[in-house]
């Protein structure tokens, strides 16, 4: 099972990586790392398979010449030629829970053809994608729709099972943290704030952004996680229970 977390920058996917693992081998449940983040400098984990051992930004910026930006992108592309690769060292752990950390930066990762690759090689079948929502990002309503509307985005581009998190879920006040929450679960609540003018202006591309959205389908509602309190870590691997066990639980003998 491969667990894909993704979102933008700073939304705390390296923590969460880190924490859920730990969560998962203190229940005697054997689960792995890999680190798909060529641009990475420091890691709180070990991964077991690591994208800098085949190639890293700083190597691609002296090879071929380019940027900062230009080698994060160009290595995303490369990481889709090396995958055969990084597939077997993955593949040949053997562990039922491959937790995999992406690139900081979303699109490097969401919408470049070297994701699909990635995920086709692996199998979306057995594969699960968890969109980190940050709550900084998310902390006014039309922030909220924004991130809805970028992991809708996401979710067009792959046919894994997808799930929204609202990461870093310490940082909030209970009162915030249950107004948010609000938003993903109620969305008539989401309604109300983005026409209620607390931004200062109500903008009717918020409003329409919104109901195109509840249209589609494409709003899933997030639940909280936290790297540092561990709240979340059961929800994760609940989900997981359900998407490929039928809600079985698939723990040690």
């Amino acid at each position: 099972m491969n667990l894909f977390f993704i979102g933008t920058a700073g939304s705390g996917k390296t923590a969460l990586t880190h924490a859920f693992h730990d969560w998962l081998t203190e229940r005697g449940l054997d689960a792995i790392t890999v680190n798909l983040d060529p641009g990475a400098e420091l890691l709180p984990y070990t991964p077991e398979v690591d994208v800098r051992d085949w190639l890293d930004v700083k190597t691609v910026m002296e090879e071929y010449g380019v940027g900062p930006n230009g080698a994060q992108i160009l290595s995303a592309d490369l990481i889709a030629v090396r995958f055969p690769e990084v597939k077997e060292a993955i593949t040949s752990v053997k562990s039922p829970y491959v937790i995999i950390d992406t690139p900081g930066q979303i699109e490097l990762f969401a919408f470049r053809q070297s994701s699909k690759v990635i995920l086709e090689s692996l199998g979306e079948d057995r594969s699960a994608i968890f969109f980190l929502m940050d709550p900084v990002l998310g902390g006014t309503p039309s922030g909220f729709v924004s991130l809805l509307m970028l992991s809708a985005s996401a979710q067009f581009r792959f046919l894994a099972p997808f799930s929204n998190i609202l990461a870093k879920s310490d940082l909030l006040a209970p009162e915030r943290l249950e107004e948010l929450l609000e938003w993903g679960s109620d969305y008539s609540r989401l309604y109300e704030s983005l026409v209620s003018g607390e931004e200062g202006m109500h903008r009717e591309a918020d409003v329409e952004l919104f109901r195109a959205l509840e249209n589609m389908g494409l709003l899933s509602s997030p639940f909280p996680a936290s790297s540092k309190t561990y709240e979340g870590m059961e929800d994760i691997y609940n989900v997981v229970q359900q998407t490929f066990f039928a809600g079985e639980d698939a723990g040690p003998d």
